[in-house]
């Protein structure tokens, strides 16, 4: 008898498994993190009795928790928004705001009555010329740090100005604790007390300016997230020196404003930094819209190279697409089914921003190798996701074409481009 003849299958041989690699991105430390929020937790809880203590009086306490937590929704919101295409970690994004609201608000407790003392200054003098100096120090200590531990969470110049803003954000709600309690108990100084005093400082620091703090450290945390983009360590230093000067000069003209030049005064810079604000909130806007762009420009050209499937993009790309294959996994495979596609969706984001920049030969250390780990992830879940039917046509405008770089000379190419 002759041996049965196995015969080649027809049609093109089916791509190589990928072979599973070890993500060189994640990090060390991360209980160390968790930790480290819990111990900065317990020390706001300590930090607000110590307030309360202070003040000797808990009713005023809560009136200014309660005021400074009105503004918080609003603010948040909008930092969320411009963080949904590619969330930050949520370990990060604590960090930073307990950094904001404990560390840095400990450092201005300490250093500003410390040097005032030293150099016997007059209050103005203080909130004038050492606050923001003192203060923009320790909310960038933060932003420093997470540039040197953990370069691929602040990415560039979006990133730097979400971690800067959430950091100010957490630094002026417990500042802002602080001086509607004051104004609640009243002084000679105020005028006024009760809860006249404290609605009077909610009108002008929860009202006219919630986003003081976020837009002092937003200079620096674009210098860091342009840095973060520079090839040259000799480059990198003057950009995040000039950054934390910008952020220091900018507080220090808006307290100097209140301290020295009176109501015209504080009203015209009040436009001029409004003018900046509005600056910041257009980049804002471009970049989230760029990275719109790049997620939708990214995923196709993988489309096309056979890393995922081209009916899958509707679920990946469109947030309104994106819930509705959630509600779909939840209705017809459970929470486990909704679990896989959500990580899924952050994978492919993953994904998308960190082929993008390979391609494009921007500053990504290992970005090859972290590219290979999340294809592999993704590889080991698709077959626990739970889609709906594929969309024909797609009720959405083509996706944009690919960048003239991804097939220019040079690039780098292989199985993983």
């Amino acid at each position: 008898m002759t041996p049965d003849v196995v015969l080649p299958p027809s049609g093109p041989a089916p791509a190589a498994p990928v072979p599973p690699a070890g993500d060189p991105w994640k990090q060390r430390g991360r209980l160390a993190l968790v930790i480290g929020n819990v111990l900065l937790a317990i020390g706001g809880v300590g930090l607000i009795v110590y307030l309360g203590i202070r003040a000797d009086s808990a009713q005023a306490i809560a009136l200014g928790i309660g005021l400074g937590l009105l503004p918080l929704p609003l603010v948040g919101l909008f930092y969320w928004w411009i963080d949904r295409y590619d969330p930050e970690p949520r370990r990060y994004v604590v960090s930073a705001f307990l950094w904001g609201a404990v560390g840095a608000v400990g450092i201005a407790l300490i250093f500003n009555d410390l040097l005032a003392d030293t150099f016997d200054l007059t209050d103005s003098a203080t909130a004038t010329f050492v606050a923001p100096f003192v203060e923009e120090t320790g909310k960038g200590l933060f932003l420093l740090a997470t540039f040197l531990r953990a370069r691929r969470v602040l990415g560039g110049l979006l990133d730097g100005l979400f971690y800067a803003g959430v950091v100010g954000l957490g630094f002026a709600f417990v500042e802002n604790v602080l001086y509607y309690s004051v104004s609640y108990l009243g002084g000679p100084e105020l005028g006024v007390s009760g809860a006249q005093g404290a609605t009077a400082t909610f009108a002008i620091r929860g009202l006219v300016s919630p986003f003081a703090h976020p837009l002092f450290t937003s200079a620096l945390g674009l210098a860091l997230g342009f840095a973060v983009l520079t090839r040259s360590w000799w480059a990198r230093v003057p950009i995040v020196i000039l950054g934390w000067a910008g952020s220091m000069l900018m507080h220090g003209l808006w307290n100097g404003s209140i301290s020295y030049v009176g109501p015209l005064g504080f009203i015209l810079f009040y436009l001029a930094l409004m003018l900046v604000f509005a600056g910041f909130l257009v980049l804002a806007v471009m970049l989230r819209q760029r990275e719109s762009v790049v997620l939708r420009r990214s995923l196709s050209y993988l489309a096309q190279r056979g890393w995922i499937d081209p009916t899958e993009l509707p679920w990946l790309t469109w947030f309104g697409y994106r819930s509705q294959a959630r509600r779909h996994a939840r209705d017809n495979g459970g929470p486990e089914a909704v679990r896989a596609l959500r990580r899924y969706q952050r994978l492919t984001t993953d994904l998308a921003f960190s082929h993008d920049a390979v391609m494009l030969r921007r500053p990504l250390h290992r970005g090859v190798e972290h590219t290979l780990a999340v294809r592999a992830e993704m590889d080991e879940l698709r077959p626990r996701l739970v889609l709906p039917p594929p969309l024909t046509p797609l009720p959405r405008p083509p996706l944009p074409p690919v960048h003239p770089a991804y097939v220019a000379p040079g690039v780098p190419s292989g199985p993983w481009s």
